[in-house]
């Protein structure tokens, strides 16, 4: 079904790249859009709205009543300038950062852009290392040590206040609630009690395109996290690349609905940033795609309604049994949708078409599902597809200012990125940075992908997976791990929450799987049978020995949060799955058969 949307040249770039074929055999994407000037920090959308749109809603939070906690442009200026003075009048060491080590809330915001607003940089660290930790704070510790923190704020002592004593740092201690319970600690409420002085905005103007705005942790799956710097130029300059090809958004202020943590590139700069760059309004959501949980999120949904609204494949999955069974539920969530947007993994075929049908009930215009590719060294987004697609997988193209390289490596073609939204190294770690970028200056993200048509690349492009994450099997096949993923939760839909795909150096692969809780609550051999038909489907498609498990453990338990099994974007971190669980998946190949082996 067409849609003036999707023609509307004010509402979406059409679709545009120039390819260049390489020596190499690899080749080169890049926009014919020139990219257009961008601010010089983040704090300049923050002094625009709140001079231009004072009494506009800006950022709204849970009040714990059943109502909400709202900020408006012009307040949340005047909070912000106040806990900034705040911190001057600190006289805190220079160089070092903020570190925030608690959930997304209002006084998270106002602190994290005072210190943008200064030139301190700001390091907020996933709550989960200090939440599920059971008592056992070495990583946290290890973490702080690392950032060498000047200030640590967090929303209450009593949560969070156990993994701050013993860090070894010396820093400030501020907590919103309870800071009298923390020895030496401050209340969040005498910073946002001071008084701005010149002093705020002299420390504003000298903040240039190259100050660190952010300091964000990578994925700590093989070791400790390193620290990724992002200055205010990558934000500011992948706002605009956005701004380039969404360009509905600087006609409509988004609102938003949004969980995704602040401490990853997704919900802290991408969603998060999208909201300041156009004075748009974001509703705090603290529901999550957790059992238990993901009521919060629906709950919200019908009441705020967002314009647009990203998610985590495992978040919209966890949401269709309500929307299908509501529809006044699915009416609140889709009927004034522009944008529903999924990143953070790959979203399974089933998932979206059942979303398309429940759209498709209560709304005349067709729903439009995207998705961007990036990473927290990029700002985050590389690539977008900004146009109707027709099925998940497709990526997107280059955004304007940005060069995508694709480079053969093996049997796939890795891609590489260079372009203003790059971030510049890893802190105090030379070699890391060295290793991140090639001979010509690209950052080697860890990506493959390739052109859905290598004769049209305006099909966009298709990622292929992590090229550390695929392996060969002992006859020398290699294994796509991501594609294969893809392939067997749709084919247990819906009763897979997430596949571990298993085989290095071995014969033949196999899969640790992980249960919805439909799938759970089914006797084991009714989901034995499931699970056989779904493989033996895989095999009448056509799957090889390389694209097929020949052997499965359904997993009696859920990932493990805590552990680091399932972040808290949702997703499988594959690796230390492997690694936590290397019993399951000696089970999985033991001769003679393991009788939990499910073989189709």
């Amino acid at each position: 079904m067409a849609s003036p949307f999707f023609d509307d040249p004010r509402m979406l770039a059409p679709p545009q790249t120039i390819r260049s074929e390489r020596a190499d055999g690899g080749f080169e994407l890049h926009s014919p859009q020139p990219l257009a000037p961008y601010a010089r920090c983040v704090g300049d959308w923050l002094e625009q709205w709140a001079a231009q749109t004072p009494d506009a809603p800006a950022f709204a939070e849970v009040d714990g009543r059943g109502g909400w906690r709202r900020l408006r442009w012009g307040e949340l200026r005047l909070r912000v300038g106040a806990v900034a003075q705040g911190l001057l009048d600190l006289d805190l060491p220079p160089g070092k950062p903020v570190v925030v080590l608690s959930d997304n809330a209002l006084d998270h915001l106002v602190l994290m852009l005072a210190c943008m607003h200064i030139g301190r940089a700001v390091c907020t660290v996933s709550s989960a290392y200090c939440r599920l930790a059971q008592d056992d704070y070495r990583r946290i510790h290890a973490i702080l040590q690392t950032l060498d923190p000047a200030l640590v704020y967090a929303a209450d002592s009593g949560v969070y206040g156990a993994a701050l004593r013993g860090a070894g740092v010396d820093a400030v201690a501020v907590f919103s609630q309870g800071a009298d319970q923390h020895p030496g600690a401050l209340p969040f409420s005498r910073l946002l009690a001071t008084r701005e002085k010149p002093a705020v905005m002299q420390a504003f103007a000298q903040i240039t395109p190259d100050t660190p705005a952010k300091y964000l942790l990578t994925s700590g799956s093989t070791g400790q996290p390193k620290v990724a710097i992002n200055p205010q130029r990558m934000l500011c300059a992948n706002q605009q690349m956005l701004a380039q090809t969404l360009r509905f958004i600087d006609h409509e202020k988004p609102v938003l609905l949004d969980w995704l943590p602040w401490s990853h590139t997704f919900g802290g700069n991408h969603n998060l940033n999208l909201v300041l760059r156009t004075g748009g309004t974001l509703y705090i959501d603290d529901g999550r795609p957790m059992p238990g949980l993901i009521d919060k999120t629906i709950a919200h949904l019908r009441e705020v309604r967002p314009t647009v609204y990203f998610n985590v494949p495992r978040g919209f999955d966890m949401m269709l049994p309500a929307l299908e069974g509501d529809a006044s539920l699915a009416r609140s969530v889709f009927e004034r949708l522009r944008m529903l947007f999924y990143a953070g993994a790959s979203m399974p075929v089933p998932t979206w078409k059942r979303l398309e049908a429940v759209a498709a009930r209560v709304r005349p215009d067709p729903l439009w599902m995207t998705t961007s590719w990036g990473s927290t060294e990029t700002a985050p987004a590389v690539t977008s597809a900004h146009w109707q697609l027709d099925r998940p997988g497709v990526i997107g193209l280059p955004l304007p200012g940005v060069r995508l390289k694709f480079v053969p490596n093996g049997d796939k073609l890795e891609m590489r990125v260079k372009g203003d939204n790059v971030f510049p190294g890893y802190r105090d770690n030379p070699q890391a940075t060295a290793e991140a970028f090639d001979d010509e200056g690209y950052y080697r993200i860890g990506d493959a992908g390739y052109l859905r048509d290598p004769q049209d690349p305006l099909q966009g492009v298709i990622f292929n997976g992590r090229v550390a994450e695929d392996f060969k099997l002992t006859s020398g096949t290699w294994v796509n791990v991501g594609m294969l993923r893809i392939k067997v939760v749709a084919s247990l839909a819906p009763y897979a929450q997430d596949v571990v795909i298993t085989g290095h150096d071995r014969d033949e692969v196999g899969a640790l799987v992980f249960l919805t809780e439909s799938g759970r609550a089914l006797p084991h051999d009714e989901m034995a049978g499931h699970l056989r038909a779904g493989l033996r489907a895989l095999q009448q498609d056509g799957a090889g020995s390389s694209q097929l498990p020949t052997r499965a453990l359904l997993l009696p338990d859920a990932p493990n949060a805590g552990a680091g099994e399932i972040t808290d974007k949702g997703y499988i971190n594959q690796r230390l799955v492997l690694a936590r669980r290397a019993a399951d998946v000696q089970a999985l190949y033991a001769r003679p058969a393991d009788p939990r082996v499910i073989l189709p």
